[in-house]
């Protein structure tokens, strides 16, 4: 590596760097200073993880050290560290972020496992329509799809840059043909009737979006996180705009903030819709709501 400012080390080794970075990171108050760059190291190498320690003592090449570098001074500066590979792992996956994207996160998991247990629930010999409302990366509707080969769904988002985004992502998991990717908000000019709804909105209250960590906040786009005044913004559209849209059986699943469920559901009610479960994340959180 080199000192900023510096010159390059005559013969750095894997390890070497591995650790200088790790210091870097943790002065700079990261929060996983190790395991990012133990991150950055493998992305700069072209490598897992996981091949990392069976290489520490080898010299470290000037290509690399200067991309791990690189990495190394944007976390620095607060940019998450996923953000910076420009790829997140979600259900399996790799999908490709982006300015209008958000960063898949685990807590969405536990939509994407409520979902899949529903459209289980049709069988396999129905095929099935799928919206996928502010698809964003197309982290839940790819993840459906490469599970449920007898689907099909449209993702809508008002972020072109994110539907450019989704359009890849369907490419590298194998589901392009079965995705289309629809400019719009909400429902947009999607066509029904839909089996299954899905939607992760913006459910953060506005007066709160100050307070978020500087790596959400200044990285994640804003429509994608600011919810209106209450937070409850989009599920109030979400429930009037469906209706029109669903098979009599269909579903609306819907991934909601800490504390939001009594909220979400009171507005679900309100058009004629039925809680038929609520599921909690691994934290004990509720994050996810099924209406019928």
């Amino acid at each position: 590596m080199t000192d900023r400012g510096g010159a390059a080390a005559s013969s750095v080794t894997i390890g070497a760097a591995l650790r200088q970075g790790t210091a870097r990171l943790r002065a700079a108050n990261v929060a996983t200073p190790d395991l990012d760059a133990r991150l950055f190291m493998a992305e700069a190498l072209g490598l897992e993880m996981s091949s990392l320690l069976a290489r520490r003592e080898r010299s470290l090449e000037e290509p690399a050290r200067l991309r791990f570098s690189t990495f190394v001074e944007r976390r620095e500066t607060g940019e998450p560290a996923h953000r910076i590979i420009g790829r997140r792992g979600f259900y399996g996956h790799e999908f490709a972020l982006s300015q209008g994207t958000l960063e898949p996160r685990q807590d969405t998991e536990t939509l994407v496992d409520l979902a899949l247990e529903t459209l289980a629930a049709f069988g396999t010999d129905r095929r099935l329509r799928i919206l996928d409302i502010g698809t964003g990366s197309g982290a839940i509707a790819l993840s459906l799809l490469a599970a449920c080969p007898n689907a099909t769904c449209i993702g809508t988002d008002i972020s072109a840059d994110a539907l450019r985004t989704a359009e890849r992502n369907a490419l590298a998991l194998g589901v392009a043909t079965r995705f289309e990717a629809m400019l719009g908000a909400y429902c947009a000019d999607a066509r029904g009737p839909f089996d299954l709804v899905v939607s992760n909105p913006p459910y953060i209250p506005s007066a709160d979006i100050e307070g978020l960590s500087p790596e959400v906040r200044l990285f994640d786009p804003i429509e994608a996180l600011d919810g209106g005044g209450d937070g409850l913004t989009a599920y109030r559209a979400i429930a009037a705009r469906t209706r029109d849209v669903l098979q009599k059986d269909g579903s609306v699943i819907v991934e909601i903030g800490q504390g939001q469920d009594a909220d979400v559901a009171a507005i679900f009610a309100s058009q004629r819709y039925e809680l038929t479960e609520s599921r909690a994340d691994l934290g004990g959180i509720v994050r996810a709501m099924h209406f019928r």
